[in-house]
Order: C-alpha cells, then sequence, then structure tokens
C-alpha cells in the first residue's frame, strides 16, 4: 500500500499536550534534553482547559496551620484508603513547588490585597488551599504552559495520533501515529516514551469530555506495550452534569454553583440531600452527590428527561456573575437559559478516570523499561475518590519529576536496539484499518458501547449488569472485525475513531472485570449487591489482559499522617 512514512528521531516523545505532557516536556528542555510533544487535539484545547475549580497546595497563605501532611491526610481519607501513600506523600510535600513553577511561567493567580496567593475551600479539605483564577483555572494553567513551551522552542505536533508505542524485548523504542490531516505516517525513534494522553471517562454516554478525548487510548497504548491497567473500576461520577443538549450532554456545572448556595430538588420540588446527608446536604462528597441524585432519578422523583433540578436563582444577580460567570455564561450559550431566573437540569457525568496505567510512586515508571506515564493516564493518588483540586497539582509534580527520571534514564542508555517487525505491526495495524470496507459503523458501535457501560457499569453496579455488559462488549468486538473506515477529502478522522473504538472497547473491558472483582461498596464504586465496604478488599486491582486481575495490597500509611486523618466538616465550603 501506498504511503508516505516520516522518520523522527528524538531524545523523548511525550504522547499528549495537556497540563501534564507539556510540564514534563517543558522539564527536559530546560534540561537540554531533546524532546517532541504529539497530541491528538489542539494544544491550547487540552482538557486541561476545562477543569474550573482549582489547584491544590498547603502554602499556608489563608490558613497558618496547614501543611503537607494535612493535605495527605485529607487526601488518603478521600481516597477510602486506596491511594498510595507515597505518591500522596510525594505529591502533597512537592505541591508548594509546583505552584512556584507556575509562578515563574507567569501564571495569574488571584491573589489576595497584600499580593499573596489567594485560596478557597474545597470539598474535603480540613483548611483554605486551592489556588485558582476565576472559575477557568485549568484554561489558564494551559496557557501558562503552552506560552513556557514555546520560549522554550519546544516542537509540538498536535495533529498526531500514536496508534503503537514501539518496544523490543520489553524495552520503549518509540512510537507509530498518523497525522490527522493528511494521513502522513509518522516513525518515531526515542529513547524514552512519557504517556500522557489522559483517562477512560468518554466510554460513558454523558461525560465531561469531548467526544475525541478520554476514549482510554493511554490505557490501550500501554497495555499492548507491556503495561498493566490499576484501578480501572474507580472512575469519579461528577453529580452535575448537563442533559441537554445532546451533542454537549454531560458538560458540567462547575461544583462551586452548590459551593455557593445552589440547592438540589427533584421533579417534586423535594430538597433531597436532607435524605442523603443531612448535616453537609449540597455541601456532601461527591461521590455521595452523584450518588443521591442517581437514586433519585432511579426511583422515579427525576425529571422527565432523567435529570434533577439544580437551582441557583436565589442567590443575589450580582454574586452569581462574579463567582459563577463561566456557568452563567455556558448555560446561555448552550440553552439559552438564565440561571439568575431559572434551575438547571442536571445528572451525573464520567468526570475522572481515578485508575490508570500502574507505576512506580518514586518516578511514574511502568512495567516497560523507558515508558513511563503521567496525569490522568497514571493512578495511585486517588484512590476511591479525589480530592478536588487535586488533579491539577498532579500534572505539576510529576510531570517534573518524571522529566528529571527521564533525563537520568535516557543518559545512562548505552545503546537503543530496535525492532523492525515491531514497526511493521504497527504499520500493518493501520494499513488494515485503511483498508477495511465492512458494513459497520465506527460512530454507531461507539454509541453502542457507551450504551452498555451506562447501562451496566453507571453510578450503581451489580454482578448481573457487569456479567450482561462483558457479553455485550462480546458481541461488540465482534462486530468491530467488520467496520468500515474511509477518510476523505476533509482528513483522517473516521481512523483516528476506529482507533478511538479499539482504545474504548480495551478500557470497557478492564473496567467491567475489575468492577466485578471488587465486591464492596467503596468512594466511587456503589456495589449494590455488596453495599457495604469490605476491609478485606483494601487493595488495588492491577488489569493485565481479559479476565485477568490481580489484588495487590497497599502499603501503611505513615503515623503521623494517620493521625491528622479526622472527620473533615464541609460547612461553607466549596465542594470538590
Amino acid at each position: 500500500m501506498n504511503h508516505t512514512e516520516h522518520q523522527i528521531a528524538t531524545s523523548v516523545l511525550v504522547i499528549g499536550t495537556g497540563g501534564a505532557g507539556l510540564r514534563a516536556a517543558i522539564e527536559l528542555a530546560e534540561r537540554g534534553v531533546d524532546v517532541l510533544a504529539v497530541g491528538k487535539r489542539p494544544k491550547s484545547d487540552a482538557h486541561t482547559t476545562l477543569a474550573a475549580g482549582g489547584i491544590n497546595a498547603a502554602l499556608a497563605t489563608m490558613d497558618p496551620d496547614d501543611s503537607w501532611q494535612q493535605h495527605a491526610a485529607d487526601t488518603l481519607k478521600e481516597s477510602y484508603l486506596l491511594a498510595d501513600p507515597e505518591t500522596v506523600r510525594i505529591v502533597t510535600e512537592n505541591a508548594a513547588r509546583g505552584i512556584a513553577d507556575l509562578e515563574r511561567y507567569g501564571m495569574p493567580f488571584a491573589r489576595e490585597a497584600d499580593g499573596t496567593i489567594s485560596q478557597r475551600f474545597f470539598g474535603a479539605h480540613t483548611y483554605r488551599r486551592t489556588a485558582f483564577a476565576g472559575d477557568y483555572t485549568g484554561l489558564e494553567i494551559q496557557r501558562t504552559l503552552v506560552n513556557r513551551a514555546a520560549q522554550l522552542d519546544i516542537p509540538i505536533l498536535d495533529t498526531v495520533y500514536i496508534t503503537r508505542i514501539l518496544v523490543r524485548d520489553n524495552v520503549v523504542f518509540g512510537a507509530y501515529g498518523f497525522d490527522l490531516g493528511n494521513g502522513t505516517r509518522h516513525v518515531i525513534h526515542a529513547d524514552a516514551v512519557i504517556l500522557a494522553a489522559g483517562g477512560h471517562t468518554r466510554i460513558w454516554r454523558r461525560t465531561s469530555s469531548r467526544r475525541d478525548e478520554n476514549t482510554g487510548d493511554s490505557f490501550r497504548l500501554a497495555v499492548l506495550a507491556g503495561g498493566r491497567i490499576r484501578d480501572a473500576e474507580l472512575v469519579q461520577f461528577h453529580p452535575s452534569g448537563l442533559i441537554a443538549p445532546e451533542n454537549a450532554a454531560g458538560t458540567l456545572v462547575s461544583e462551586a454553583a452548590r459551593g455557593e448556595g445552589g440547592v438540589l430538588r427533584n421533579v417534586l420540588g423535594e430538597r433531597f440531600m436532607s435524605r442523603y446527608d443531612p448535616e453537609r446536604r449540597e455541601l456532601s462528597t461527591r461521590d455521595r452527590v452523584a450518588l443521591a441524585a442517581y437514586t433519585e432519578i432511579k426511583e422515579g422523583r427525576g425529571t422527565p428527561a432523567g435529570g434533577v433540578w439544580l437551582d441557583v436563582s436565589h442567590l443575589p444577580r450580582e454574586t452569581i456573575m462574579r463567582r459563577l460567570p463561566r456557568v452563567y455564561q455556558t448555560l446561555l450559550e448552550l440553552q439559552m437559559l438564565d440561571i439568575t431566573r431559572e434551575p438547571i437540569e442536571i445528572a451525573p457525568t464520567a468526570h475522572y478516570s481515578m485508575g490508570g496505567v500502574r507505576v512506580r510512586p518514586e518516578d511514574h515508571g511502568t512495567d516497560v523499561d523507558g515508558l513511563y506515564a503521567i496525569g490522568e493516564a497514571a493512578s495511585g493518588l486517588h484512590g476511591a475518590n479525589r480530592l478536588g483540586g487535586n488533579s491539577l497539582i498532579e500534572l505539576l509534580v510529576y510531570g517534573r519529576i518524571v522529566g528529571e527520571a527521564v533525563v537520568r534514564y535516557s543518559r545512562d542508555l548505552a545503546a537503543q536496539r530496535r525492532s523492525s517487525s515491531a514497526t511493521a505491526e504497527a504499520r500493518g495495524e493501520v494499513d488494515e484499518l485503511l483498508a477495511a470496507d465492512g458494513s459497520e459503523n465506527v460512530r454507531a458501535l461507539q454509541r453502542t458501547l457507551r450504551n452498555t457501560m451506562t447501562e451496566h457499569a453507571g453510578v450503581v453496579r451489580d454482578e448481573t449488569g457487569l456479567r450482561k455488559g462483558l457479553s455485550e462488549l462480546d458481541d461488540l468486538e465482534n462486530r468491530m472485525t467488520d467496520v468500515g473506515v474511509h477518510p476523505d477529502i476533509a482528513g483522517f478522522q473516521d481512523l483516528a475513531h476506529a482507533f478511538d473504538l479499539k482504545a474504548s472497547a480495551l478500557a470497557a473491558r478492564a473496567t467491567l472485570d475489575s468492577a466485578l472483582e471488587r465486591r464492596e461498596t467503596r468512594g466511587c464504586h456503589n456495589r449494590s449487591d455488596y453495599p457495604e465496604l469490605d476491609e478485606s478488599l483494601r487493595v488495588n486491582l492491577v488489569w493485565s489482559g481479559p479476565g485477568q486481575v490481580e489484588r495487590e495490597g497497599l502499603p501503611p500509611i505513615p503515623d503521623d499522617i494517620a493521625a491528622l486523618m479526622g472527620e473533615v466538616s464541609t460547612v461553607g465550603k466549596l465542594v470538590e
């Protein structure tokens, strides 16, 4: 088959141009190492831009008693003890440095009158430790990192879809991919590969991810390279995603709306959170609010469209415009709805992959030499419920640490051995899909997969549903062998969707297999047939292929951190 194939050589390849990938690339460039960043989405519009609330670090600017140890304790408690204590220590202890890096790059944080960085309350934090920029913190972080990357002349190809990581004898030597515009193939040779390609929340029907992101690419790339997936079943459902319009279903309404005094009601007008968490009501934790809304809808007290109402219209108009500008704007744009007068119809939406590629805490290396994973692609920090604001700081801390580790790895590499058969296999996979002229439509199969996951592995799960999900997935994978792929003059999006579907099917299987094995209810993982927490399941579940799930114990929590793990009041705080 005739196609152009470009060979590129670089010391380090970063897959993904969101916050994690860019921060790692910046570290490498600042240390004088040759780095190339590639992504399948425009770098200015990476998923990081959607993070609204803020970024955590125990700076103690507002509450002098705060400490990284307390931040660690809050993170471990909220994780339902499934976070890795060492990963938690590294992130919380290095968080202030992560904020300082952003300041050095020119990040415009909100500040107090005396010039110190403002910090707000978020979810189950003991103290105010979330730094922010309005309700568009992620957008400002992404802009800041894109600008810094430009100053350093870091080459970024954000129209390249990576289909395989190239490995020989369990050692990485690069990656294979194609250009989304013209189909040009790329063989990229690299000493090390950093995987920063996000999570797998797009495999549900309602999700806060856009349609071509978080399709599970990191999972598939890592597993095919010889890596494993940890805690795939632990997916955070955000309590408030929009239902309409269809093409924007799942778009988040920031939890700041509840934090500022928004009220949740069912179709009968009842303020239903009183039933589920009478103390904290709307300010309860993310997993509980999502479960409450889900239960109301499931038991027939939802709206005709299958949602509940979130109402901020009783708040002063000035408060809404100052504290919730993005929510106001979004609803006006998407629904012509004025939130100062009318309630918003919402439902739980798949929001964050707390699991991901299994990595070592100290350097986020994987089971494959030279392959690292960071950001939402990795696992270890969040356990069964992520503390709001922790994901953005994780990107900065591990972006820097992995950058440092990769410099050492690349420098000590005596030689790099390649494998023409690995490259040929990657090339053949693309050739085969391009030649595919079957009757099945890739987009229709994606929708089928999302329906299966929503139906059988959503907010609440049980054995019967999960097994049904697996059998529907078997059928889907059979149908996938008969897809038709038809690139056109507008580009190779069709081919990209076919690879998205392959990734999503693998991520779905990892999720269903792991959810079946976790026979308990813990954090975001609700099993209606096992409603209690099971002490013996304080383990991570590691998936290495269909039906292969192993339990992995966790190290003990250090005594000084354990002593700080009390109940945290959420009175007057923004929820996560």
